[in-house]
């Protein structure tokens, strides 16, 4: 990703606060609202005015929920509906660890000003997932969450039949994983087109500072998104523009761990799996 563009404010038209500086608003449809977290500064030529971005997050960590259910026995399927399956005792145990890991990933930057900010799929399990995995946090730790459905997981046709199941799933290992679409439900290629508009939003939300609180600029802000496995090897191919030949090599990460996505030189970010 690129470092967003700083803008001189000479080019937009607004009102003048107190001091007489310019006060930008940006427009959005036919609602305008003021960005809270661009900072003015005196850097442009002839001293001109300039709207500074907000610091990156310093790292984007993704996690898989905790063990549920659904892994433990797959019959759990044809009389439970996807989303309201849970984690089980193990799958907790999981996730508390998995918030105590990173936690101590960020305390080893041995800066005070860090924070964290969630975003989390509305399945039951990823939301059991954050609700342990946050007990690492304190509250003043945590700048915000934000249940995203968009990162939900990939929809495999409502309640389950076991058998058809088995049958569609050796379908798709000749048609190939990426582009094979289950019965009434989705195909890889449809999450990863919802995953470009979530993944549109979160550069969004980092280019404007949406996690910053106002008035602060810390660069130690960590994401942590909390969702299903095939759905992170989507946002992975996504992100890093991975090609077809290349997902369908992945495999899922196992529940409750991580990858740990850094800033690195020039706001871009490198991986590393925990």
């Amino acid at each position: 990703m690129q470092m967003a563009t700083t803008f001189l404010l000479t080019s937009i038209k607004c009102c003048e606060d107190s001091l007489g500086l310019a006060r930008p608003k940006y427009e959005n449809g036919s609602a305008s609202f003021p960005e809270k977290n661009l900072v003015l500064d005196r850097g442009g030529a002839g001293g001109g005015l300039l709207l500074k971005p907000p610091p990156r997050p310093r790292r984007i960590v993704l996690v898989r929920h905790g063990q549920s259910e659904g892994n433990v026995d797959e019959s759990v399927y044809t009389r439970v509906a996807d989303p309201k399956i849970g984690l089980t005792a193990k799958g907790i145990g999981e996730a508390e660890e998995s918030g105590r890991r990173i936690r101590e990933m960020i305390e080893g930057d041995e800066e005070d000003d860090w924070k964290v900010y969630f975003y989390v799929s509305p399945y039951r399990r990823t939301l059991e997932t954050l609700r342990n995995l946050a007990k690492a946090f304190d509250r003043c730790r945590i700048a915000g969450v934000r249940e995203e459905p968009r990162l939900r997981e990939q929809d495999f046709g409502n309640f389950q039949d076991r058998e058809q199941m088995k049958i569609d799933k050796s379908l798709r290992a000749v048609y190939g994983r990426f582009f094979y679409r289950f019965p009434n439900g989705e195909s890889a290629a449809d999450v990863y087109d919802r995953i470009t508009g979530f993944r549109e939003t979160l550069r969004a939300d980092i280019d404007i500072g949406r996690f910053q609180p106002p008035g602060e600029q810390s660069p130690n802000m960590n994401v942590v998104i909390v969702s299903h496995g095939l759905t992170l090897r989507v946002f992975l191919t996504r992100w890093y523009k991975w090609t077809v030949d290349q997902f369908e090599g992945l495999t899922n990460m196992a529940n409750g761990d991580m990858i740990v996505m850094e800033r690195g030189y020039g706001g871009r970010y490198y991986f590393q799996e925990d």
